[in-house]
């Protein structure tokens, strides 16, 4: 898949990791290896450059996609069920790596943010959209992260499938609004009396959340065949990490780095972050862990 040329130019400026996206070093090992093909007079310096390019371009195409040995089993389009649309294959490609780190967001992060008053600040903020200047807002993490990769999943899925997938969606948006209006005006330090119900309150649906985000996992893992590609939530309880089985140590070592090369491009970075983030093109500039790597543990 070819990274559109904008972003490429802004990353570059912007972050100064050119050299952190391997598709152009893919095309620099193509080149490399293209030219041998070329007719040239089989002398001795003319074998030698033409191994030493073969050897060149083995390099760096090595140290562009270095071989990883997953936990799960990397899948494409081909593993996916062949009876799936068109639209539905390319949207669950292109959504699946932030689908399931939204999902760890959600059990690593979230799930502690809701039982801390202290953070009640920042969980509103999840849920709320930010007004720009000129009437053009942004929407909320929520809106972004969660509900538009489940509405489009349900338009691109066919209608055995999307029905539900809506049904999940409403089911997740219900349970953000009470989520929202638990933790309604509680901020740190902000002195005012916590209403004894906000806590239970919040958890509650944090977990009806957990369960509509569950719902729609276990429908895209049905509808493409892949039966337990993106990984379900459990249940909290002593031994919720370990059922989860997706690593914490990792998550946060992602997103520290992810956040560090992020705040190098500033704000003029925020929106482009966001699609690379959705598309899995964020490859391993800043040290960041390749996304497919990340995924497939």
């Amino acid at each position: 898949m070819k990274i559109p040329s904008t972003t490429l130019l802004l990353l570059s400026s912007a972050l100064g990791a050119a050299e952190g996206f391997g598709s152009g070093l893919k095309t620099a090992a193509l080149s490399s290896s293209t030219s041998l093909y070329a007719e040239v007079p089989l002398t001795r310096r003319s074998w030698l450059q033409s191994s030493s390019s073969v050897v060149l371009g083995s390099a760096i195409a090595s140290a562009s996609t270095p071989q990883v040995a997953f936990a799960k089993t990397a899948t494409d389009a081909s593993s996916l069920d062949p009876d799936l649309p068109k639209d539905a294959i390319k949207s669950y490609l292109q959504y699946r790596y932030s689908l399931q780190l939204a999902a760890d967001y959600y059990i690593f992060d979230l799930q502690n943010m809701v039982a801390d008053t202290d953070e009640y600040g920042l969980v509103s903020e999840l849920v709320r959209a930010t007004n720009a200047r000129g009437g053009q807002g942004q929407p909320s993490r929520i809106e972004r992260d969660y509900v538009n990769p489940m509405r489009i999943m349900g338009l691109s899925m066919p209608p055995e499938y999307a029905d539900d997938i809506r049904d999940a969606q409403f089911a997740f948006e219900r349970a953000m609004s009470k989520l929202n209006k638990a933790t309604a005006g509680i901020k740190r330090d902000l002195s005012i009396e916590i209403d004894k119900n906000a806590v239970p309150d919040a958890k509650a649906a944090w977990e009806e959340g957990r369960v509509a985000l569950n719902s729609f996992f276990t429908i895209l893992n049905n509808a493409t065949g892949l039966k337990d590609e993106l990984t379900l939530i459990p249940p909290p309880g002593p031994t919720q990490l370990a059922q989860y089985g997706r690593s914490i140590r990792r998550y946060n070592e992602f997103m520290k780095k992810t956040k560090l090369c992020q705040n190098r491009g500033g704000p003029a970075l925020s929106q482009a972050w966001g699609q690379l983030m959705v598309s899995g093109y964020l490859q391993d500039s800043c040290g960041v862990e390749p996304m497919d790597q990340y995924f497939f543990q």
